[in-house]
């Protein structure tokens, strides 16, 4: 192998990074998981990140996923949630570093000294929104399929979500948080969730010319990407002033009450999902996004560490989000036992206790992202 190409596995080869030409190549290659994150691929992950930016020969890096088929395909569905749930219940120290890491990563990604190149191709939620939002080019494809579903499980939209749903235009952010909507590039792009549109069918020939194309500098890799983007007709959400009008509201309950006022197929469908969606993580979801909203992102990731410390640690008996992952992906019955059942059952002072954190600004765990 040429000293302009070098290649090293890790995290039990489910990150698989090389050297290529002038860029830096990251591949999920967890294709049987959807290459949902474990701690040791959050650690790989951060090691190579940090490798790649003190590395002079790599001036921008490039970040996919594998699927079954190949290269591309999926990007990353998110946290490992069986690991969550296991390591839950056997009260392992392992969960809260798994998102202490996954949060600090979430913020290299956003302060990256170097461009950071994300191929968001097939399913890309979670977790896989905290590795790529943060990148200086998004790149979605015709068939991909974006989503945080975090209150299906009894979780919130974390990984910096509070940070970029909120700048998302008008009220997009509250219905894409507290729905878990799936959205395709094309409504990525006008969400503001992404920065550019190529086939699927094309990305393997421009993956292989980024690595054979000797460029000189990190912003000559960007704009030689652009001027591949497909171009998009501008446009909107169709729903984009009903999503505005009934995801303005001050409460998950008067959200539900616009929405029955909408007689649209679209308006039963979101309130289908709302009522399949923890009660809690709807009033906890809401309130991030708006608080997020005048939070920078380090502010944004240290609230969501306590948030996400708290849905697992604050409940009485199994907690919210161990309910929902069983009933998710564990038992697979669909049947998640909310506590309250109810939207108009939570109280102020339940979700409110969410947000207070169990450390003390000199001991929180991301006391040192600015």
């Amino acid at each position: 192998m040429s000293e302009s190409q070098s290649t090293s596995q890790s995290g039990d080869a489910f990150v698989v990074s090389e050297v290529a030409g002038r860029v830096g190549c990251i591949t999920l290659n967890r294709p049987k998981a959807l290459n949902a994150l474990s701690l040791k691929m959050v650690r790989s992950l951060t090691q190579t990140l940090l490798a790649y930016q003190a590395d002079p020969q790599v001036l921008a890096v490039l970040i996919r996923g594998q699927s079954k088929e190949g290269a591309f395909g999926n990007f990353c569905v998110g946290g490992d949630i069986r690991f969550f749930h296991q390591a839950a219940l056997a009260h392992d120290d392992a969960l809260g570093e798994f998102f202490t890491e996954e949060y600090k990563l979430n913020h290299l990604v956003h302060t990256y000294a170097k461009p950071y190149i994300a191929f968001l191709d097939g399913l890309v939620m979670g977790g896989g929104m905290g590795i790529s939002q943060g990148a200086s080019l998004r790149i979605v494809t015709d068939r991909t399929k974006m989503a945080m579903p975090e209150t299906h499980i009894g979780l919130f939209p974390d990984v910096g979500g509070g940070y970029f749903l909120s700048r998302c235009p008008g009220h997009l952010g509250e219905y894409l948080a507290l729905t878990g909507q799936v959205i395709n590039g094309a409504q990525a792009l006008q969400a503001g969730l992404a920065d550019g549109l190529i086939e699927a069918q094309r990305l393997s020939v421009l993956w292989a010319t980024l690595c054979s194309t000797p460029f000189e500098s990190g912003q000559a890799v960007e704009r030689w990407l652009q001027v591949q983007f497909t171009r998009q007709e501008p446009g909107l959400f169709p729903e984009k002033a009903v999503i505005d009008r009934c995801f303005s509201k001050d409460t998950p309950a008067q959200i539900c009450a616009a929405l029955e006022q909408e007689s649209s197929a679209w308006a039963a469908t979101a309130l289908d999902s709302l009522s399949k969606a923890s009660p809690m993580m709807l009033h906890v979801s809401l309130a991030q996004i708006r608080r997020a909203k005048n939070m920078g992102l380090a502010d944004d990731l240290r609230m969501e560490r306590d948030l996400v410390h708290n849905c697992f640690h604050l409940r009485d008996g199994i907690s919210e989000t161990v309910e929902g992952i069983r009933a998710l992906a564990i038992d697979k019955d669909r049947n998640p036992q909310w506590q309250p059942a109810q939207i108009q059952d939570v109280k102020e002072a339940q979700w409110q206790s969410y947000f207070a954190s169990p450390w003390s600004p000199e001991q929180h765990p991301l006391r040192d992202l600015s």
